[in-house]
């Protein structure tokens, strides 16, 4: 017969792990929230930026342009800028990037290019320096802002920017998670360096809307707005000539793709997180409500059996 103190005792336990699970599953969509308000603020800037490229687009062939941001040359070394988080509890997330990391690396071994890594994120930093003798490490940056900042993608700017203009690496590509939806993250390889501007100003974007359905919540994806910065006049004077503007707007063009890179990956991770928290609060639920049938049934054979016990001692 199952002890009953044993049960009682990890029903409480399971009822107690359902209010941490379900507390986080909150706190994450909060931060799901302040995450899309970050994207709202650094849009003003980003269309405001797009719009100038735009217009120095249609005055300059950029393939023309003496910048070297722009400059295509022989690929020999390839940096993969691998987002991760600092946390784990949340799903697949960390795992997936990792996984398409080293599926990433591999593939431009086996082309003959000579790969390494800069990692963002604790969980990636410990996977690939517990197999340094397989993975060469350039840089790693941990405990960034949980949304976020155009500090935290300066610094990772700054890092791969110097490496490219040294021609120590000859292309960068970042490996995140974009959000597709509550329940559906995909990991992505985009190249950031040599930079391609073209079709800046139709350039996607998506807005995450935190709402209630059925009295719960949930997260929906809409269209951003397109750019309504006005345009540039077509005949508008610049003092310096295109190709100092270029060299001088390109590195923030740069930076603002990264920070957009970080700010979908915060956004994937938080929402993973909101899903494993929630399905382990629906786990812990219909457990304790398994534990409690097992809890009750053996209660009253408990019952039965004390019952029997006096009336046949009765009967004797």
């Amino acid at each position: 017969m199952p002890n009953l103190k044993d049960i009682r005792d990890r029903i409480v336990s399971v009822k107690n792990t359902r209010k941490i699970t379900e507390a986080m599953r909150l706190v994450a969509a909060a931060k799901v929230r302040r995450a899309q308000e970050q994207v709202l603020r650094s849009r003003p800037f980003a269309d405001r930026l797009a719009r100038v490229l735009e217009n120095i687009q249609s005055r300059l062939k950029f393939e023309a342009a003496d910048a070297p941001l722009l400059k295509q040359r022989e690929v020999r070394k390839i940096t993969l800028v691998a987002v991760t988080g600092d946390r784990g509890l949340c799903g697949g997330y960390n795992a997936n990037i990792i996984k398409r990391t080293e599926q990433r690396y591999s593939e431009l071994s086996g082309q003959g290019f000579d790969p390494d890594l800069v990692l963002i994120g604790k969980k990636a930093i410990t996977y690939f320096e517990n197999r340094s003798s397989q993975y060469a490490i350039r840089a790693t940056f941990k405990e960034l802002e949980q949304v976020p900042t155009a500090k935290d993608a300066g610094s990772i700017t700054s890092e791969v920017l110097a490496d490219f203009l040294s021609e120590s690496t000859d292309r960068v590509e970042v490996i995140y998670t974009k959000f597709i939806s509550l329940v559906s993250c995909n990991p992505v390889v985009q190249t950031l360096l040599p930079l391609d501007p073209q079709g800046i100003a139709d350039e996607e974007d998506e807005i995450f809307r935190l709402t209630t359905k059925d009295s719960r919540l949930v997260i929906e994806k809409d269209a951003a707005p397109s750019n309504e910065e006005p345009k540039l006049p077509s005949d508008i004077v610049f003092e310096q000539s295109p190709e100092q503007l270029l060299n001088s707007l390109l590195p923030l063009y740069l930076q603002n793709q990264l920070l957009r890179a970080l700010q979908e990956a915060a956004a994937s991770e938080l929402a993973s997180r909101m899903t494993a928290m929630n399905n382990a609060s629906d786990n812990a639920k219909e457990l304790a409500k398994t534990l409690t049938i097992d809890y009750n049934k053996a209660r009253q054979a408990a019952i039965t059996q004390e019952i029997l016990e006096v009336v046949g001692g009765a009967a004797a």
